[in-house]
């Protein structure tokens, strides 16, 4: 990467994309089926974002060592309404900011990817909720329209969570993936092993797969084909295809 790339702030940014899909939850028909979530309609993938918001919220309150049962979780569900369930949606993200607050953001909490501090999942939460976001725009027809700071931020933090699992095969011995955003000054180097590494940066890889940053994040994501139109692959495309198929979200 030559030129730094803008860093969101995730507190911020977590506010943000929440509205953005209180929004559409406020306009849209809550029946909409989500392809990229199959067996999901729109109810069903608010209640999840805003349940997880308030699950990681109650952990960090909690001081977990061990995964919370969502089930468990207090004030689960969406009230009746819709005002209510706009409401509840909002109230959820804000309850993993008040959460790190009051614990503070260094004390430690559980989390996929082993003990970390509580801020840890402030960005957690956030890449969940443009994940989402984007599930529910391309259900209604929308551009996903997630700022090239985001989608960098995102594709970066899911990096991270991958290269987290152990004993998982995701790329041949030796191979390596270079992504290049084509609008952003982001570049992704991903090399083979248990667990596999990235880095920022760029070389000469196994494959490439080059374009818009938002559409590399989807990508990535298995929101949008391998092949998408958006999408340039150089070099052996067999290798891309495939880790996008060991790498399910």
């Amino acid at each position: 990467m030559t030129d730094a790339a803008p860093t969101p702030d995730p507190r911020a940014a977590l506010v943000a994309e929440n509205a953005r899909l209180a929004a559409l939850v406020r306009e849209a028909e809550h029946t909409t089926e989500i392809p990229t979530c199959p067996g999901w309609t729109l109810t069903q993938l608010l209640r999840h974002v805003g349940r997880g918001h308030r699950w990681a919220a109650v952990m960090i309150t909690d001081g977990a060592t061990e995964g919370l049962d969502p089930r468990q979780v207090p004030e689960g569900k969406p009230p009746e309404g819709l005002d209510g369930t706009v409401a509840w949606l909002q109230a959820s993200a804000r309850a993993v900011l008040d959460a790190v607050d009051a614990a503070g953001p260094d004390a430690p909490v559980w989390t996929f990817t082993g003990p970390k501090p509580a801020a840890w999942w402030i960005r957690r939460r956030l890449h969940e909720e443009t994940a989402h976001l984007a599930d529910a725009q391309l259900a209604l027809g929308l551009d996903v329209d997630l700022a090239p700071e985001l989608a960098a931020d995102g594709l970066s933090e899911w990096l991270d969570l991958v290269a987290a699992r152990p004993g998982a095969e995701l790329l041949p011995d030796g191979a390596s993936l270079h992504l290049h955003a084509t609008d952003f000054p982001g570049e992704w180097i991903v090399r083979s092993g248990d667990p596999v590494t990235w880095e920022p940066g760029h070389e000469k890889a196994t494959v490439a797969v080059r374009g818009p940053v938002t559409a590399l994040f989807l990508a990535m994501l298995r929101r949008i084909p391998a092949d998408d139109a958006r999408l340039e692959v150089l070099g052996e495309a067999d290798v891309w295809r495939g880790w996008l198929a060991a790498t399910p979200f």
